[in-house]
C-alpha cells in the first residue's frame, strides 16, 4: 500500500486581527497589534484590563439568527472560521465523500460566557429559567458537533482540550487519522471564546496576565527583556488537512504538507514549564524524527512564545538543546505578540501562520522586541517581518498540566 501523505488546502481564520485569512495574514506581516481595552465587560476594577477581543465579528453573516440563541460565542467562531476554510478548500461534502471527511476541534476552556449568564440566570430567577440549550452549547466538544452537524461530515468527530496546545493537538490527531487511513479530509484545529469576567480575572490572579493596561498594543512581548504575561485573546483558528490524492483528484490548491507531529508532557507542574524546557523539547524532537528531517533542514519556528518570564527562557533552551549550533540560525518568531493568547485556538491560528509563510516564502515578526533579554539570544525576528527561504517549519504549542505539542510542516513538492 502507498503510504499516504497530508496537505493543507484550507485555512479559516479568527482572531483580533480580523475575521479573515488574508486579512489576517496582511495584519501579522505588517507587525500590527490586535490589543486593546477590555469592551466586552466593564473591567475597570481588574488589575487587567486588556485583551485581544475580536472586533467587526458579525455571526449574522455564518450563523441563522434562531441558532444563535443555542451556541456559545466559542462555537460561533469555529462555524466562521470552518465556513472560511471549506470556501478557502472549494470542498464539497456529500454522498459517500462525506463518511471519509471528519471533523477535530477543540477548545481550552470551552463556553464560560454560557456558564456566566445562566449561573446569573440561575441566582435572579431560579433554577426553571435555566436555557434547554446551557449544557449543549458549555461543552466543549460541541464546536466539532455543530461543524458535522452543519456540513454533514459523518467521518470521525472529536475534541481535543489539552488547555493552550489544544489546537495543535486537534491538527496532529487529524493529521494521523488520515495517515491511518480512517478519513481522507479532516477539518481541524482549535476555537475560544474565553474574554469573560470569570476567566480574566482567574488568569490574572495566577498573576499570568500583563499588567500594561495604559500601553495595550505594547503589552504582548515575547522574548523580551520587560515582559510581564501573557494578554488574553480569543478566536479560531480552522485548517482543512486533506490526503495528497483525495486534493490532487480535485484540482485543490496546496499550501503546504504536514510531515511530523510530537506530543509530550512535562509531568512537572500544574502551570509552570521545566527551566530546562524539557517537555518541548522532546515534542519537538519527537516532531521531527518522526517527519525524519533533520534540526539543519529546519528554517523557522514559530514559537508557543506567550511573554511570560519562565515560558519563554525555557522554550528557548528547549531550542538551544534540539538545535545546538544551528540554533541561532532558525527565525524564531511568536504571532502572540500582535494577537495575544488565544488559548485553545492559538495552535489552530499559529499552524496556519506557520503554513501561511510557507506558502509566500515569508515569517512575521515578534513585535515590541526593543531590549532583549540575555536569557532569551536567538533570531527572534524583530519587529520587521522577512523575506526567508522555507523547505520545513515548525509550530510549538504548550499547555497548563505541562502538555506540549509540535507540527512539522513542509513546502509541498510533488
Amino acid at each position: 500500500m502507498e503510504e499516504r501523505r497530508v496537505v493543507i488546502t484550507g485555512i479559516g481564520l479568527i482572531s483580533p486581527l480580523g475575521v479573515g485569512t488574508e486579512e489576517n495574514w496582511k495584519g501579522m506581516l505588517s507587525g500590527k497589534s490586535g490589543i486593546g481595552p477590555i469592551t466586552r465587560f466593564d473591567a475597570t476594577d481588574y488589575p487587567v484590563r486588556i485583551a485581544g477581543e475580536v472586533r467587526g465579528f458579525d455571526p449574522l453573516e455564518f450563523i441563522e439568527k434562531r441558532e444563535l440563541r443555542k451556541m456559545d460565542l466559542f462555537s460561533q467562531y469555529a462555524l466562521a472560521a470552518t465556513e472560511l476554510a471549506i470556501r478557502d478548500a472549494e470542498l464539497k461534502i456529500e454522498g459517500v465523500d462525506a463518511e471519509r471527511i471528519g471533523v477535530l476541534v477543540g477548545s481550552g476552556i470551552g463556553g464560560i460566557l454560557f456558564i456566566e449568564w445562566q449561573h446569573s440566570v440561575l441566582l435572579e430567577k431560579g433554577p426553571r429559567k435555566i436555557s434547554p440549550f446551557f449544557i449543549p452549547g458549555l461543552i466543549v466538544n460541541m464546536a466539532a458537533g455543530l461543524i458535522s452537524i452543519r456540513y454533514g461530515a459523518k467521518g470521525p468527530n472529536s475534541a481535543t482540550c489539552t488547555a493552550c496546545s489544544t489546537g495543535a493537538h486537534a491538527i496532529g490527531d487529524s493529521y494521523e487519522i488520515i495517515l491511518r487511513g480512517d478519513a481522507d479530509v479532516m477539518i481541524a484545529g482549535g476555537t475560544e471564546g474565553a474574554v469573560a469576567p470569570l476567566a480574566v480575572a482567574g488568569f490574572a490572579s495566577m498573576r499570568a496576565l500583563s499588567t500594561r493596561n495604559e500601553e495595550p498594543t505594547k503589552a504582548s512581548r515575547p522574548f523580551e527583556k520587560d515582559r510581564d504575561g501573557f494578554v488574553i485573546g480569543e478566536g479560531a483558528g480552522i485548517l482543512i488537512l486533506e490526503e495528497l490524492s483525495h486534493a490532487l483528484k480535485r484540482n485543490a490548491k496546496i499550501y503546504a504538507e504536514v510531515v511530523g507531529y510530537g506530543m509530550s508532557a512535562d509531568a512537572y507542574h500544574i502551570s509552570a514549564p521545566p527551566e530546562d524546557g524539557d517537555g518541548a523539547y522532546r515534542a519537538m524532537k519527537m516532531a521531527l524524527d518522526k517527519a525524519k528531517v533533520s534540526p539543519e533542514e529546519v528554517s523557522y519556528i514559530n514559537a508557543h512564545g506567550t511573554a511570560t518570564p519562565a515560558g519563554d527562557v525555557a522554550e528557548t533552551v528547549a531550542i538551544k538543546r534540539l538545535f545546538g549550533d544551528q540554533a541561532r540560525r532558525v527565525a524564531v518568531s511568536s504571532t502572540k505578540s500582535m494577537i495575544g493568547h488565544l488559548l485553545g485556538a492559538a495552535g489552530g491560528v499559529e499552524a496556519a501562520a506557520t503554513v501561511l509563510s510557507i506558502r509566500d516564502q515569508k515569517v512575521h515578526p515578534t513585535i515590541n522586541y526593543d531590549t532583549p533579554d540575555p536569557a532569551c539570544d536567538l533570531d527572534y525576528v524583530p519587529n520587521k517581518s522577512r523575506e526567508l527561504s522555507i523547505d520545513y517549519a515548525i509550530s510549538n504549542s504548550f499547555g497548563f498540566g505541562g502538555t506540549n505539542a509540535c507540527l512539522v510542516f513542509k513546502r509541498y513538492e510533488e
